[in-house]
C-alpha cells in the first residue's frame, strides 16, 4: 500500500468512526426466525446482513467468522449449517437448555498517533496489536478506541439474564425490561453502560421492520438518563432495530468532531472514544 492510499485508508477509518451508526446507509443486522421458543427440540435459524432496506439482503452477506453464541449459562454455543451466500449468511442454533441466548459480534479497535525521531507515526489495529506495537511512553501519544457491537437475543422457556452480563468494553445492553419480553403498547426500559458506566443522555433509536412499503422508516427516538435507563414504548408488534452510538474526542484527522482536514501529515489532535450498539429485538403482540 502507498503512503497516500495509507493516509486516505486512515482518513475513512476516522470518518466511519465519526459517524453515529444510524445515520449509515448499509445497516448490520442478525435477524433470528423466533425470538421465544419452547421445548428440548427448540431451533432457530437466523439471517445475517448489510441491508440499505431492515431486514431486507440486498447489500452485502454479514461475516460469520466474528459471530459468537453465549448459552443461558453463559457459555459458547455452536452454530449450525452455517453458509454465506451473495446477500446473506445464515446458521441455525440449537437450544439445547432452557433460558436466554445471546447472538453478537463485538469489535475493538485503536487508532493512535505519535512522534518519533521528529516524524509522526500511525497506528491502526486491535488493542492487542497497540500495546505490541506502539512504544511505551511514546511521545505525543493520541489515541481514538472505537468498540462496536451487534446482537440479537432468543429464549427457550423462561427468559435468563447470565448470557447478557456486559463485558465492561464499550456500549452495552443491560436489561431493564428482559429483550425478549419486550410487549408492543407496553412500557419497558433498557439500561445502557459505557464502558461499564452508565451512559447518560444518549440517543437511542428503533426502527420497525418493513419500511420498505411504509412512506417513512417510522424511527421512535428516546434518550437515556442520567442512570443511562432508556423508557420507550413501541407501538406495533413486529421485529425492530435498535441503534445507539457515542463519540467523543478529536476525529483521525485532527481538530474536533467534524473539522476540515488540516493536512496529511498532522497526528490525531487528541484522544478519542467511538462506540456503537445495535440490537434486534421483537415486540411481541399483547
Amino acid at each position: 500500500m502507498t503512503f497516500k492510499k495509507s493516509l486516505l485508508a486512515v482518513a475513512a477509518l476516522g470518518a466511519a468512526f465519526a459517524m453515529p451508526l444510524s445515520a449509515q446507509a448499509h445497516r448490520g443486522w442478525m435477524l433470528p426466525s423466533f425470538t421465544n421458543l419452547s421445548g428440548d427440540s427448540a431451533w432457530v435459524g437466523v439471517d445475517a446482513a448489510i441491508s440499505n432496506e431492515l431486514f431486507h439482503p440486498d447489500h452485502h452477506p454479514m461475516r460469520l467468522d466474528g459471530v459468537k453464541v453465549l448459552g443461558p449459562d453463559g457459555q459458547p454455543v455452536k452454530l449450525e449449517n452455517a453458509s454465506t451466500g451473495k446477500y446473506r449468511s445464515t446458521f441455525d442454533l440449537q437450544l439445547s437448555k432452557p433460558g436466554t441466548y445471546k447472538i453478537f459480534t463485538a469489535s475493538n479497535s485503536v487508532m493512535a498517533s505519535w512522534t518519533e525521531n521528529g516524524e509522526v507515526k500511525r497506528f491502526r489495529g486491535s488493542p492487542e496489536d497497540f500495546a505490541k506495537q506502539v512504544p511505551a511512553g511514546a511521545a505525543d501519544l493520541k489515541t481514538i478506541k472505537g468498540a462496536n457491537r451487534n446482537e440479537t437475543f432468543v429464549t427457550r422457556d423462561k427468559p435468563t439474564t447470565e448470557s447478557l452480563a456486559p463485558t465492561g468494553v464499550g456500549l452495552e445492553l443491560v436489561p431493564v425490561t428482559h429483550p425478549t419480553d419486550v410487549i408492543a403498547t407496553e412500557a419497558a426500559s433498557f439500561k445502557f453502560v459505557l464502558d461499564g458506566k452508565p451512559a447518560a443522555d444518549l440517543e437511542v433509536t428503533f426502527i420497525p421492520g418493513g419500511y420498505r412499503w411504509r412512506t417513512s422508516p417510522g424511527e421512535i427516538k428516546a434518550k437515556t438518563g442520567a442512570d443511562g435507563v432508556v423508557k420507550f414504548t413501541l407501538p406495533e408488534a413486529g421485529m425492530y432495530w435498535v441503534n445507539a452510538s457515542v463519540r467523543s474526542g478529536a476525529n483521525a484527522r485532527g481538530g474536533p468532531p467534524g473539522a476540515a482536514p488540516q493536512g496529511p501529515a498532522q497526528p490525531l489532535a487528541g484522544n478519542g472514544q467511538s462506540a456503537g450498539y445495535t440490537a434486534v429485538i421483537e415486540a411481541q403482540r399483547p
